[in-house]
């Protein structure tokens, strides 16, 4: 009896006063990133991944659902869901929920009348009464105060995007505000509120005029709809059709968010700095009550009718011709997708692949590319070409197939294969160093339905895939069941007219705050202690042979490094460094073709390239270090010894002047070109080329020596990796080459702003259902290091995301644009002076809407304490969690001597920012902002834009396609 009575004593302090164990979870063996999965008792999944570099941490929310799960007369509908989970909850969003609820029901049945009515004004009054109730429902919304948490909590990349087959969202948060993230999303994805519908149904419609002019969603729509034209990936998009998106229905999105959004349809992934132990706490603490979903079983869909034999279709668009063709593959989780995976490499691993060696390197195409898209339920290996100038779209599929032709043949090097294998592994490396790449692997695998032992293990399953082995799958994969989408340049008809919907602007409210963003900003956690970079400590300078500098940081996490040789000089000096650059991508040596140099990269799973910057030029080589000394002396001996090949040349020049006729066709190269233009003048970095007429007339060898003369000029070298100082060193001496007697580098001729010294209007053609505009403003002011943190708070407060205030005014009360921005810019380098500026994509009718406001805002900003209080908190976390790390060490170096800075500016407006006013930021505003002369640079079609309305503004500018670009 004694010994029992003391047994039941032991018993119960063993279980009652045991330390709690942590949650069962499951890893693999041999996973990097040591992932934990947890199940929680709701069947929500939960991936984490801890990397200490940095004290913050990327999380998605994956649900496994997207525009496949549309119900088909309202596509687009999991993509407006994801818009509106921005818009709050019961606790957050708005003043008064009791209030609103009826208000915002009596919407959701307006909506439901207004998408049967055909009438044209039964509609327009259906829709004037739906924004006239939203006007009385507006005045308990608090727009945008998702947003004002995350700036709270010092959040970053506050987004979401819509797929096929998942809809995620995205923050990066600092480490210490876990818990107040956990209590916001679960509040979100448990009790998301449907309100402020109409502004943000016209900002979707924006994105999607936007798509109008961009021929790849055409493309990847047409032959979606070909391979599997009775499944949603090719009977419905995902941005939703003109009809669908103006004819909504918000019962639909509610039993839509209610049947999908639920635990056992979720992932939280998340990868960072953080206590794996207690983070699972909390997200128990926070989901474990949400619901789970009776039914969230995928929906199945019949069989795909046979593919048997080729099939074709014709688009058109303004942009440059292109060929896409198409087979069909097994969905994502079936371990074909290691042969698909594999074979996309030999056919196109950007380097020594068939289609880069024999198609791209020789230059027989513009470009030829192949790859494998695989989703959920089905998949498919695509290839893409774009054809060169004179050349036909057939011709392209040709030498496309001809190349597929080689590998069902295993006419390919027997050592590409294990090539392919270190170059996976190295890509496998650089994903470890990105918080968001370890993120982005948990979503796919658990969207998809991928077993994570198959993913960890997958390049050794890889690797054991044999050169036969793809031959055989080629030859039963490559059938002639394969459909060809050709895109020609023309008028795309179908695209049609839209007016702008007659929407009564939202009030704002932003001096309103709900308690629960109130808590979350009282809520106390242990602060951040900031860590700038130190130079002197974070980096070693020293120099290698003939006294050049070096710049070091050492790698102590991987076995990979990046080597760069820096030139203070750039394409300003010397512009016809550009081609010299490109031309050496097609050049051999005395001892090695030019495909064998992408060869012998490739085999030892490192990779250079040359880039021309305005005022720098670097040589960039990376990869696995036990290789950078023959890397290093194999670039040596490409910089040094290029042989010119006349023929090469020619058919570079020809590639060029097609690359540069294309760009006249795309929307946005073609806006970019414009804001050079009118921000710098006739002589820009965009213009400032080698003219077609030099071209043609230059020696090829002229470009060769000018590659060759690097070796003469002074520069620095900068490593990031694992090998010690001494040993860099040693190599560096040995095999680079320089000249014995080195001399300074050509002078930079800098671009330079233009003042804007009156109102103007500089228009260019466009033919597009919407315009791209800026608003640029230029006094010549210098930069003034004691504004910096003002300059900040202010980006932050004004024009920076979804907080701003331009995104509260242009999106959010007004439905004017899916995007929108405004950014006064410091200087980047001594001398260069500070500038401000306006952007919107807009509706053609909506222009002088956008203008009007702008101009209103600007003149006269919006002063409120609460949301600069929430700016500049949230600025002061993220630098405060910021971490300046591996090469960006030495980047931010050079960076801060160009501004004549020796030490983190960084700090100086972390410093700053305690002091910092609102009065501080208004009046900065008021003195270099309103009132201020604006030139206004609109890519657009004059004959559908009000131009009288723009005459009143200031002088038209009409500007030619040929004055922008130059040639």
């Amino acid at each position: 009896m004694k010994n029992m009575k003391y047994l039941s004593v032991l018993l119960f302090y063993l279980f009652t006063f045991s330390p709690l164990t942590a949650r069962d979870y499951v890893t693999v063996p041999g996973d990097k990133m040591q992932t934990r999965i947890y199940t929680l008792e709701n069947g929500l999944k939960v991936y984490l991944s801890v990397n200490p570099e940095k004290p913050r941490i990327q999380t998605f929310i994956a649900v496994r659902t997207g525009s496949k799960n549309d119900p088909a007369e309202t596509t687009g509908l999991a993509h407006y869901l994801e818009h509106l989970m921005f818009k709050g909850t019961k606790q957050f969003g708005t003043n008064n929920p009791e209030a609103e609820a009826p208000l915002l029901a009596e919407i959701e049945q307006r909506y439901e009348a207004y998408r049967k009515l055909t009438d044209p004004q039964a509609r327009k009054q259906a829709y004037h009464e739906i924004d006239s109730v939203s006007q009385v429902a507006a005045q308990y919304f608090i727009p945008n105060e998702y947003d004002k948490l995350m700036a709270a909590i010092g959040a970053e990349g506050t987004n979401a995007y819509t797929s096929n087959d998942v809809t995620c969202y995205t923050e990066d948060i600092p480490s210490n505000e876990i818990e107040n993230w956990a209590k916001i999303q679960s509040d979100r994805f448990q009790n998301m509120v449907i309100r402020g519908f109409h502004t943000e149904l016209e900002a979707v419609y924006e994105e999607y005029n936007i798509g109008l002019s961009q021929d790849q969603r055409k493309l990847f729509y047409t032959i979606s709809k070909m391979l599997w034209p009775n499944h949603p990936y090719g009977t419905q998009t995902t941005i939703g059709t003109q009809e669908h998106l103006k004819n909504p229905s918000i019962t639909n999105i509610k039993n839509y968010f209610n049947k999908w959004y639920r635990p056992n349809n979720v992932a939280i992934c998340m990868a960072g700095d953080f206590d794996p132990d207690k983070t699972i706490a909390i997200i128990e603490k926070y989901f474990s009550g949400w619901k789970p979903g009776a039914d969230v079983k995928q929906p199945t869909f019949a069989a795909l009718p046979p593919l048997n034999q080729p099939q074709d279709t014709t688009i058109v668009g303004q942009e440059a011709e292109q060929i896409w063709m198409g087979w069909r593959a097994k969905q994502a989780n079936t371990l074909q997708a290691d042969t698909l995976n594999l074979m996309e490499d030999v056919l196109s691993n950007g380097r020594a692949g068939l289609f880069d060696l024999d198609l791209n390197q020789t230059m027989k195409v513009m470009r030829a590319v192949g790859g494998s898209e695989l989703l959920h339920d089905h998949g498919a290996f695509f290839l893409l070409g774009t054809p060169k100038q004179g050349q036909s779209l057939d011709e392209v599929k040709t030498l496309m197939l001809a190349e597929i032709d080689k590998l069902k043949k295993g006419d390919f090097p027997d050592n590409l294969l294990p090539s392919i294998i270190n170059n996976k592994k190295r890509s496998h490396y650089q994903l470890l160093e990105s918080n968001r790449g370890r993120a982005n692997m948990f979503v796919q695998a658990f969207i998809n339905e991928v077993e994570w032992k198959q993913e960890v293990e997958s390049i050794d399953r890889i690797s054991k895939i044999t050169k036969q082995e793809i031959v055989d799958f080629a030859n039963h994969f490559f059938t002639d069941g394969y459909v060809v989408v050709y895109k020609k340049q023309g008028i795309d008809s179908t695209q049609k007219k839209i007016d702008k919907p007659a929407i009564t602007p939202i009030p704002a409210n932003r001096d309103m705050m709900s308690q629960f963003v109130k808590d979350i900003q009282n809520a106390k956690v242990e602060p951040i202690q900031p860590k700038f970079v130190d130079f002197q400590k974070d980096m070693t300078k020293t120099e290698v042979k003939k006294g050049l500098p070096l710049y070091y940081v050492k790698n102590e996490e991987n076995g990979l490094f990046q080597l760069t040789f820096r030139y203070e000089f750039g394409q300003s000096a010397d512009k016809r460094y550009d081609v010299s650059t490109e031309y050496l991508d097609f050049l051999g040596t005395d001892k090695l073709s030019a495909a064998e140099i992408q060869q012998k990269f490739y085999e030892l799973a490192c990779s250079f390239y040359t880039n021309v910057g305005e005022n720098v030029i670097t040589v960039n080589l990376s990869g696995l270090n036990e290789n950078m000394q023959p890397a290093l002396a194999l670039l040596e001996e490409v910089l040094n010894h290029a042989q010119v090949d006349q023929k090469a040349y020619e058919t570079l020049v020809k590639r060029i002047l097609k690359e540069r006729e294309d760009d006249k066709k795309d929307q946005r190269f073609y806006y970019a070109f414009l804001c050079q233009y009118g921000i710098m003048g006739p002589r820009n970095a965009y213009r400032d080329l080698v003219s077609e007429q030099e071209l043609k007339e230059t020696q090829p060898q002229v470009f060769v020596d000018l590659i060759k003369n690097l070796s003469t000029y002074e520069h620095s070298v900068n490593y990031y990796g694992p090998m010690d100082v001494k040993e860099l060193t040693a190599i560096i001496n040995k095999t680079h080459q320089t000249a014995k007697q080195l001399q300074a580098v050509p002078q930079n001729k800098h671009y330079e702003k233009q003042v804007a010294q009156q109102n103007e209007v500089w228009i260019a053609p466009f033919d597009a259902k919407n315009i791209y505009m800026r608003a640029y403003h230029n006094e010549n002011r210098d930069w003034h290091i004691d504004e910096a943190a003002v300059q900040a708070v202010f980006n932050e407060y004004f024009g920076g995301g979804m907080n701003g205030i331009v995104f509260q005014e242009m999106r959010e009360a007004r439905g004017l644009a899916y995007n929108a921005s405004a950014y006064y810019s410091r200087a980047g380098r001594v001398g260069e002076k500070e500038s401000f500026y306006t952007h919107i994509i807009t509706q053609n009718d909506k222009m002088m809407d956008c203008i009007n406001h702008f101009k209103k805002i600007t003149d006269e900003m919006p002063a409120s304490e609460t949301a600069f209080q929430i700016a500049k908190e949230g600025l002061t976390k993220q630098l405060a969690s910021l971490r300046t790390t591996k090469m960006g060490i030495i980047n931010h170096w050079h960076a801060m001597k160009d501004l004549g800075l020796d030490f983190d500016l960084n700090k100086k407006i972390y410093e700053d920012l305690k002091t910092v006013q609102l009065k501080d930021m208004v009046d900065f505003e008021k003195a270099n902002m309103a009132g201020k002369p604006l030139r206004y640079l609109i890519l657009g079609d004059e004959k559908e834009l009000d131009m009288k309305a723009l005459e009143k503004i200031g002088p038209i500018r009409r500007l030619t396609t040929e004055e922008v670009f130059g040639y």
